[in-house]
């Protein structure tokens, strides 16, 4: 070989080294793929699935086991609702097998609405078929015969790939009567839901597909024994349903083999919020928060800025502060720090947050999406909305924090759903870790992180201004003046404090 020839295969040895593969990048290195396995495939395209072994779990469902079997291999691997609860699925199917009643029900929650979340969505655009697959074997072993998937308009892409699924899995037989000449008749239909995010609790959800105001109703009785039509019903959400034609191709054991000791398999994220890598994410369960934000987020997505905290579960969840980043991320430990697993929204959040100001944008949500059929939620929500806003605008009191405690305990004690009795979340968890910003905001009239715009009046810091001319061009009401070469200056009495100058300004001169 020529010394030419030797430098250009050295060159190529240094360039192989220097590019990882994929695996080894660090946003994939620390997941792993059971719900996303199929990622890349063509999800129009059923013989696709069916070469990634897709309804070889269902195949085996029907002709190889019983209903019970089944059920007891979902026991063995712990599976656990992942749309927030966390209830066991087995424990669920095997209420639904013994409840008396020829006609039962198998219904798929798709409706996602958590604010940032995405997960569900996702799967249904990218991979139908492993949730007809899982409902199939669910109704199996509960003995349905009728299916229904409750998923909100707002998911054209997904409804559309739905359609396209059931119609080829009726194509091929696995869907109808008779599938695959097991004997057993099941087949799905597509409810859509008009976006209310109350409806995302279960007995909400059924009164929706009866043609009824989605509303939730006391339990008990609880689906199992009475659902849809008062008839037995298992509901599971979109992510558990993926997760059951693994089980039971592969056994109970393989799946319970990942996880923790009570917590078992995987768990998508939604990771967003300020963070550097934002996307869907699956990590064994027990992986920590640390390793989530840092490792696969990569850090924060501007360096200057500090890690402040995570908001998990959504509106329903709450605030982890960085003094317990290294949380495990499981059912348990997520509970003891005062948050809940949720569906899988993650919003990770730096120094430049106002955390009164996000406990109001939670609470401002779910006041908004209350349904209105109990007082607690309808009006304890509207009621710390106002406290909250009164706080933000400087107008609050410390007596404020004690009515805040108590209506928080009052509507998690008394609502009749999940939504009001978990809407406090955000802010007991704020008030919890981040009480200094309370206590700033009502004494000292200030807002720490710079955001609430009622307590802020805008300046230029002439010694750090660039010149630039940035916020002149961005600011929406002329509010800025600036010539070539000249730092910029701030006429207050044009100003509306949206703060469009502060994102646009590169050296974090305006203050």
């Amino acid at each position: 070989m020529s010394e030419n020839e030797s430098g250009q295969a050295d060159r190529s040895v240094k360039d192989k080294k220097a590019i990882p593969y994929l695996g080894e990048l660090p946003f994939f290195r620390y997941q792993k793929e059971v719900v996303l396995r199929h990622k890349g495939i063509d999800p129009e395209s059923i013989d696709e699935y069916i070469a990634q072994d897709g309804y070889l779990g269902a195949a085996k469902a029907l002709t190889e086991m019983t209903p019970e079997g089944i059920i007891d291999e979902m026991k063995k691997s712990g599976l656990r609702g992942r749309g927030g609860a966390g209830f066991p699925a087995g424990v669920k199917w095997e209420f639904a097998k013994k409840s008396k009643g020829h006609i039962k029900y198998a219904l798929c929650n798709a409706d996602e609405g958590d604010p940032g979340a995405f997960m569900d969505r996702s799967v249904l655009e990218a991979d139908p078929h492993a949730v007809l697959e899982g409902m199939i074997i669910a109704a199996k072993a509960i003995g349905a015969q009728q299916g229904y998937i409750y998923c909100r308009a707002e998911y054209p892409l997904a409804l559309r790939r739905l359609d396209i699924a059931i119609r080829q899995a009726r194509e091929y037989g696995l869907l109808g009567t008779d599938i695959l000449g097991s004997g057993f008749d099941f087949d799905v239909k597509v409810y859509q839901g008009a976006g209310a995010f109350v409806c995302g609790e279960e007995t909400a959800l059924m009164q929706s597909i009866e043609g009824k105001r989605g509303m939730p109703r006391p339990r008990p009785p609880f689906p199992a024994q009475e659902g849809l039509w008062k008839r037995p019903t298992v509901l599971n959400n979109v992510e558990t349903y993926a997760n059951v034609p693994q089980i039971i191709l592969k056994g109970g054991e393989w799946y319970a083999s990942i996880g923790t000791e009570t917590s078992k398999g995987t768990k998508i994220f939604a990771l967003t919020g300020d963070v550097r890598n934002i996307g869907l994410v699956e990590v064994p369960m027990g992986t920590t928060l640390r390793t989530i934000v840092y490792e696969i987020g990569g850090g924060m997505r501007q360096k200057k800025r500090k890690f402040k905290a995570v908001q998990l579960g959504g509106p329903s969840g709450g605030c982890i502060p960085e003094a317990h980043i290294d949380t495990p991320v499981d059912f348990e430990s997520i509970s003891k720090v005062g948050a809940i697993m949720g569906s899988g929204g993650m919003i990770v959040m730096d120094d430049h947050t106002c955390m009164v100001d996000m406990a109001r944008f939670f609470i401002d949500f779910c006041r908004e999406e209350s349904c209105g059929k109990c007082a607690p939620c309808r009006e304890g929500t509207s009621r710390m909305l106002e406290i909250l806003e009164k706080i933000t605008h400087g107008d609050g009191e410390l007596s404020d924090l004690d009515d805040l405690h108590e209506l928080s305990r009052f509507i998690k004690e008394s609502s009749l759903c999940g939504l009001g009795q978990t809407a406090p979340n955000p802010v007991l968890s704020t008030l919890q870790y981040f009480r200094d910003e309370y206590e700033a905001h009502i004494h000292e009239k200030k807002c720490p992180a710079k955001r609430c715009a009622a307590l802020l009046s805008f300046e230029v810091d002439l010694d750090l201004c660039k010149k630039c001319g940035l916020c002149f061009k961005s600011c929406p009401v002329g509010a800025i003046e600036w010539k070539k070469k000249e730092p910029a200056y701030i006429d207050k009495s044009k100003c509306i404090k949206c703060m469009t100058c502060i994102s646009s300004c590169p050296s974090d001169a305006i203050f």
